[in-house]
């Protein structure tokens, strides 16, 4: 990978001349993103994300944490212990450079050691799971993260409203995909080109199988204007 993701936060951040993030997937045309978008403080965050960090307590792990704005938030309005990871190197790079305390580069996967109290995965956090097949891996994983009584807020989104329905009302689904959700996302920035990447998104009731499967609870917070909700699951 690139990192273009990583280097448009990096040059914002910087002031090393930021363009827009040109994104597409593999059912969808090409958007621009502003990067700034990233930056965004605690009043300017979807209500979903809001309600995530005023239900984050104790020791919050933040996982695919980008230019670092929710834990930027935590720790700074509410003096939470914060660790921020994401595999990007430049995104951590930001993260340090706008004044948190507690970042790592880090695949959750391979993440060992320490136990945390919320486990915060936000901005469509299923997204990283890549794959419906892939789901058991990682929510094994979080869960093996969780202090007792401790919680994963998590966010996604179910997209089935973009495919087409019938006459009938049913959906027009390409039958080669295994799960609706399942994207391919491609972000280009400054005439640069990203690998292609799985990107998954989930509808509740899916999640909510996935999480009782793996002996997780699954509790739906809030739903969004937009087919996006806010869960919370707890062992």
């Amino acid at each position: 990978m690139k990192d273009l993701f990583g280097k448009a936060i990096l040059d914002f951040q910087t002031n090393n001349s930021p363009e827009d993030l040109i994104t597409a997937t593999s059912i969808s045309e090409e958007d621009e993103m502003s990067v700034q978008y990233l930056f965004r403080s605690y009043n300017e965050m979807p209500k979903i994300e809001q309600k995530a960090l005023q239900l984050a307590s104790g020791k919050v792990l933040d996982v695919g944490c980008g230019a670092g704005s929710h834990s930027l938030t935590l720790q700074n309005d509410r003096n939470l212990d914060v660790m921020a990871i994401d595999i990007s190197e430049k995104a951590i790079a930001t993260c340090k450079l706008r004044g948190l305390e507690n970042t790592k580069v880090q695949n959750i996967l391979d993440f060992e050691g320490q136990k945390f109290d919320t486990i915060l995965l936000l901005m469509n956090g299923t997204g990283i799971f890549g794959k419906l097949a892939n789901c058991n891996q990682y929510l094994s994983k979080l869960k093996s993260l969780l202090n007792p009584g401790g919680q994963i807020l998590i966010d996604s989104s179910d997209i089935i409203y973009m495919f087409d329905e019938d006459e009938d009302g049913g959906k027009w689904i390409p039958s080669e995909k295994e799960y609706y959700g399942e994207l391919e996302f491609t972000i280009s920035y400054k005439g640069e080109k990203e690998t292609t990447f799985d990107w998954l998104y989930l509808d509740y009731n899916t999640l909510q199988n996935a999480a009782i499967a793996n002996g997780l609870q699954c509790e739906l917070v809030l739903e969004g204007e937009h087919y996006d909700y806010l869960a919370k699951l707890s062992i």
